[in-house]
């Protein structure tokens, strides 16, 4: 059995092209703030704090975009998505799940993402 006790970072990729359109994304619509990656990782990338979980930024070619994502419990639902839609991003409701009110997303670069709030 694994005994899971959090999660402790999501990884999610970008164009190298595009590396500082993710900090500004991340930064000023997301309201992450950026934290200091390891000197040991010499390659680029960008690290950010979400709560209590680190979002690492690395350089890759895209893929196609999937059902793939990274999920975010959030505390108010209904004004994230009111946040994200005035910066021009695309929301879609979500199949309903019992005790959880949720909608996806994609960043500028493909990576989907879902916030959710819990009942």
């Amino acid at each position: 059995m694994i005994a899971f006790k959090r999660i402790d970072h999501i990884h999610i990729c970008v164009p190298a092209e595009r590396l500082e359109e993710a900090r500004h994304f991340y930064t000023d619509v997301m309201g992450l703030p950026e934290i200091a990656r390891p000197a040991s990782l010499n390659d680029a990338g960008i690290w950010f704090k979400a709560a209590d979980i680190e979002l690492h930024i690395a350089v890759e070619e895209q893929l196609p975009q999937s059902e793939r994502h990274t999920a975010f419990e959030v505390t108010n639902l209904a004004e994230a998505k009111q946040h994200l839609m005035a910066h021009g991003i695309s929301v879609k409701e979500q199949r309903p799940i019992a005790g959880r009110n949720r909608f996806s997303f994609h960043d500028p670069f493909g990576n989907r993402m879902e916030l959710l709030q819990m009942d």
